[in-house]
């Protein structure tokens, strides 16, 4: 660590949409701003989430002054219990809202966190960090950005943003803050990067309100919405909608009726009176008075969307019937996602999603918003955040643009050391930053070797081959078994391979080789080996050896 210098490190969000985490370090103490969750693709299966990797701090967890949210979505406080799991006593920082949200999931781990709240134009001393905190416009009220000071410079971190000029909530963008901050200066500008790659101006949350009245208007039986379970601003002009042309709601799915109950109870969500009605009394509606707000905008497997896609709900999606889905693709979703939208249509359903109406709009500053906040912050270093590498290296040159040096735009990846030592920012090594996998009640056990295995299995199928063998010759007692599933539907297609078993252990025999692991492992590969040459496909080989 350099003397007088900050050190700042990605664990998430940096080459990646999701699992946003930043650890800064200075005189000895460290300040995480974000820790949240990244969601698995198909290439990952049986994985609930993916969490950041915690190896780097995990022997310096009494050097955490705080955890810092700038918002309520899950990639960026889905991992905050995991966190709390190795030091509970953490300070967590944030909104209003956002606290609410994330100690309603903390109650679901079983963990009292020690909550500190803080709203726009707030400052905060956490150690050696003085923090300020700015308001933001987002998809979900109550965002932050924090702006960072120490002796070694001041970092300002937009978290995720954009420049509603018209936001539902009435909560702009705080510009003159980021300007105010600009005259001071920043020496590190830590920039949202999603939507880099966009041109102009992200449309307002206000225009798609025509598009969703229009939906409920027409739609002659059930409308199914699917959403974020955070999107508090998208179900609010779903739930006007509904009002204004007579439908009940019902919300669907744990984490939705969780984090709207949270949203109305706090004020940031406006219901009104009996407009919402338990799932099983809408069930007993007519059809076109009812609509359900669920999960599954992303086609996650286990969320109630997919699940009514595959016909695996109570809720029957049937002729007739309207599904909006009113979130954006986050990149990796695509293929899930049509294969909701198809599974939904063939039942019968109209399907309107981004592609064929107006009734979504991102939570993030497109490229004509991030050429303006860097003309008014006019920063000393950039270092783009929350964004793949297409997105991070768009930004990167959009502020050189703007005018900054190439040399002081730092596009840096999970686990890359950045150090901000007399105003200048450079990258100066590397920690670990692997994917740390959460299965079922499980963290960390999860490996890609594992993964490897299950795709195998999904993909190549299994091949079990039971070899009974004399403990005295070394060869086969009788001929092997081989139970086969998910790779040919002919079982007799493996009696070819008897021969090779039994060369394997003539061979282990001369060599002197007679421990079972040892022959298991020779006719795995040697099997293995055979069935790719002979079907051009690579099997899951499990060798079982038997003395006989």
């Amino acid at each position: 660590m350099p003397r007088n210098g900050l050190r700042v490190v990605g664990l998430g969000g940096l080459g990646e949409i999701g699992r946003n985490m930043t650890v800064f370090e200075h005189a000895g103490k460290l300040l995480i701003v974000d820790c949240g969750v990244l969601f698995p693709e198909e290439h990952q299966p049986g994985i609930d989430v993916i969490l950041p990797d915690f190896s780097w701090i995990r022997d310096r967890l009494d050097s955490i002054v705080a955890v810092v949210l700038t918002h309520g979505h899950e990639d960026h406080i889905g991992g905050v219990p995991y966190l709390l799991r190795e030091r509970a006593d953490i300070p967590v920082v944030g909104s209003r809202l956002t606290l609410a949200l994330i100690d309603a999931k903390l109650k679901e781990h079983r963990i009292k966190p020690r909550l500190m709240p803080v709203k726009e134009g707030e400052t905060k001393k956490l150690g050696p960090f003085d923090l300020e905190f700015l308001a933001v416009n987002h998809s979900i009220p109550d965002g932050l950005a924090v702006a960072i000071r120490t002796p070694a410079g001041v970092v300002l971190h937009t978290g995720d943003f954009k420049m509603d000029q018209f936001p539902l909530d009435g909560r702009i963008t705080d510009l003159r803050g980021f300007a105010r901050l600009g005259e001071e200066g920043v020496d590190l500008f830590m920039v949202d990067s999603t939507n880099a790659e966009v041109p102009g101006f992200t449309m307002s949350e206000r225009d798609l309100s025509p598009a969703i009245d229009t939906v409920f208007r027409t739609a002659p039986r059930r409308i199914i919405v699917s959403s974020f379970a955070s999107h508090v601003h998208r179900i609010q002009q779903v739930l006007d909608a509904a009002h204004a042309h007579g439908r009940k709601v019902a919300f669907v799915g744990r984490s939705m009726v969780r984090n709207m109950g949270v949203a109305r109870d706090l004020g940031y969500l406006r219901v009104p009176e009996n407009l919402i009605v338990p799932l099983e009394q809408l069930e007993r509606m007519k059809a076109d008075k009812v609509a359900l707000v669920c999960t599954g905008s992303q086609g996650e497997p286990m969320a109630a969307l997919s699940r009514m896609a595959n016909r695996d709900h109570k809720i029957r999606v049937g002729e007739g019937d309207t599904v909006l889905m009113a979130s954006s693709v986050i990149p990796g979703n695509e293929n899930a996602i049509s294969g909701v939208i198809n599974g939904l249509t063939r039942w019968g359903a109209n399907v309107v999603h981004k592609g064929n109406a107006k009734v979504h709009v991102s939570g993030h500053a497109s490229a004509g918003e991030l050429v303006y906040c860097y003309n008014i912050v006019r920063p000393g270093n950039v270092m783009p955040v929350h964004g793949e590498w297409r997105h991070l290296r768009a930004n990167g040159d959009l502020a050189i643009s703007t005018g900054i040096d190439p040399s002081r735009v730092v596009l840096a990846d999970d686990g890359v050391v950045v150090d901000l030592v007399d105003g200048r920012a450079k990258i100066t090594g590397k920690v670990p930053a692997g994917n740390v996998y959460v299965d079922a009640a499980t963290v960390g056990g999860a490996t890609e070797a594992s993964l490897r295995d299950r795709r195998t299995l999904a993909e190549e199928g299994v091949v079990t081959v039971l070899a009974i063998v004399d403990a005295d010759s070394g060869k086969l007692a009788e001929p092997p078994d081989f139970l086969i599933r998910g790779f040919v539907h002919d079982q007799a297609a493996f009696e070819a391979a008897v021969p090779v078993v039994a060369k394997t252990l003539e061979r282990a025999a001369l060599e002197g080789i007679g421990d079972s692991h040892q022959l298991e492992q020779m006719i795995t590969r040697d099997v293995g080996q055979w069935a790719h040459k002979k079907f051009r496909r690579s099997p899951l080989i499990i060798s079982i050896v038997i003395d006989a």
